[in-house]
């Protein structure tokens, strides 16, 4: 069995589109520091990277499925040339209602990609930027991080917390090291 970390996406890879809006070309998607050096420790200690993100905007018609799966491709292209591996993209194209067991907090998407890529759970790790990637980690039994703005603070509690992606690699590296 494989370990993964899961990883939002908007937030946590990408610098987050405003309020109300979504990144619906590649243009607007932006890496945050630090995230290529960060999946790249992750591939070197052994995990699979998989992100798993909502994106309402396709539900909204405003990107096509073949339009996002470019964006997707592209970011898999980027960070390769940067030395990181991304195994698998899993995104939830629906609106809120009605629900599905894909988008997030539900775990569709974690336990798809567990199945796919033979993935403990139990072992791995969803990495996101708010309380509802927390509560699908933890829906799917994965040890969660959370990442917090400064003056931030979560609701549901998570088993780490850090400010960036790279911190939160350092210090599930450091966890992982300790078992």
């Amino acid at each position: 069995m494989n370990k993964a970390a899961f990883l939002d996406r908007d937030g946590v890879i990408n610098r987050k589109a405003p309020e109300g809006k979504y990144i619906t070309r590649w243009e607007d998607l932006h890496f945050l520091p630090g995230v290529g050096e960060a999946i790249g420790l992750l591939n070197r200690a052994g995990f699979l990277i998989i992100v798993i993100t909502n994106q309402r905007c396709v539900a909204k018609g405003l990107i096509t499925l073949a339009e996002l799966e470019v964006i997707h491709e592209k970011m898999r292209a980027e960070l390769a040339c940067a030395g990181s591996t991304l195994d698998g993209v899993y995104y939830c194209p629906h609106e809120l209602e009605p629900p599905c067991m894909c988008r997030k907090p539900r775990p569709g998407l974690l336990l798809k990609a567990a199945r796919d890529h033979h993935i403990d759970l139990t072992l791995s790790w969803m990495i996101g930027d708010s309380d509802i990637d927390v509560q699908a980690g933890r829906s799917a039994g994965c040890n969660t991080v959370r990442l917090l703005q400064s003056g931030e603070s979560e609701s549901i509690q998570s088993d780490l917390m850090a400010t960036t992606l790279l911190d939160a690699t350092r210090n599930i590296l450091q966890w992982e090291s300790t078992r």
